[in-house]
């Protein structure tokens, strides 16, 4: 939660729900990005 709130804004600027519903999705897929990039790459050693 700390890096969502770093990175993103918690305050939903629109006015309207379905765009603060939109809002909040979009931030969400960011937020899956950068925590995707920060993953090691595991790999099976034999």
């Amino acid at each position: 939660m700390l890096r969502y709130q770093q990175l993103l804004n918690l305050k939903l600027t629109l006015r309207n729900y379905n765009a603060q519903v939109s809002e909040a999705l979009s931030n969400m897929k960011e937020m899956n990005k950068v925590i995707r990039l920060s993953m090691p790459v595991r790999q099976q050693i034999n």
